[in-house]
């Protein structure tokens, strides 16, 4: 029998948004694709230093310790296969149980995503992220200048959401973007007890949700909604989570206030948010990515 993800928690992602390989990256986009293989290479036994997703990943495979295989990390990046060979050796001198890796050379990853099963696919390339999403999968744009995680919390995997267009999906966000703040909170109001469609991180908040219920004696997951939503419009946000039977651990309705400094006190391992100014915001603060998904992504 081959073997199969089918029972894990799979996270797909980049090299560049695991390891910080910045330097790197600035002689590939250069055009010198040649020397960047070499550098690569001559690095090898050299551990590339962590990136922004980095604390995520190590917090998510905590939940392997007691044996049972319950979350796969997938490199799944444009690198090619030399490079590679430095990505699974680093990720092997940090402690982090890399096994599998599908490397493109500069060619677009995200059709791997379906074979793999993926229940996230994080990533630098803005382009690939927006085909991710495109396709059906939870994707964010990592921000590499973004702040890393506190170390707060260690067993702890601590991720916070956005709601529309993200969680849920952007239904709302075109009737405030259309008409404003008036009538959002009217059609909200109105709406109050039907749930809302999902968005493109509703299936990984329902794998996080069965890992939870899976069970490590060791490692929990904490969650938190965190939304410009602000009453009466925050009803049909948590009828909508009572629907799904998913809970979420805290939940902010900030009315619009920034939501850097908030997120500054959840500690998050990640954040997730489709609006380019939210994002930049709470990448001041806390480690951060970008869904290009919803009404104000459209180009």
């Amino acid at each position: 029998m081959p073997a199969s993800l089918g029972d894990k928690l799979v996270v797909a992602i980049s090299s560049r948004a695991l390891f910080n390989l910045e330097e790197e990256n600035r002689l590939f986009e250069s055009g010198d694709s040649e020397g960047y293989m070499r550098l690569q290479f001559e690095r090898l036994d050299v551990p590339a230093q962590p990136g922004i997703a980095y604390q995520l990943v190590q917090k998510l495979l905590r939940f392997n310790d007691d044996g049972n295989e319950r979350v796969e990390v997938v490199i799944l990046s444009r690198n090619d296969p030399v490079s590679g060979m430095r990505v699974f050796r680093s990720g092997g001198a940090a402690g982090i149980k890399l096994q599998r890796g599908v490397f493109t050379q500069g060619r677009p990853p995200y059709g791997y995503l379906r074979p793999l099963g993926a229940h996230l696919f994080l990533s630098v390339n803005a382009e690939d992220v927006r085909e991710a999403l495109n396709a059906g999968f939870p994707a964010a744009r990592v921000l590499v200048e973004s702040v890393k995680a506190s170390d707060a919390w260690p067993n702890e995997v601590r991720i916070a959401f956005d709601g529309d267009a993200v969680l849920f999906s952007d239904e709302a966000e075109r009737v405030f973007q259309a008409e404003g703040l008036d009538a959002f909170q009217a059609h909200e109001l109105s709406k109050a007890t039907l749930p809302l469609p999902g968005g493109p991180f509703k299936p990984l908040l329902a794998a996080l949700h069965r890992l939870q219920k899976a069970g490590n004696a060791n490692m929990r997951i904490r969650t938190a909604l965190v939304t410009a939503r602000s009453a009466p419009a925050h009803e049909r946000a948590i009828r909508t989570l009572m629907n799904w039977n998913i809970k979420v651990d805290e939940a902010m309705f900030l009315g619009g206030l920034a939501k850097g400094e908030f997120l500054r006190e959840f500690e998050p391992d990640f954040f997730f948010d489709d609006q380019t100014g939210h994002v930049n915001s709470a990448a001041r603060h806390v480690p951060s990515g970008h869904v290009a998904s919803g009404i104000s992504n459209v180009r």
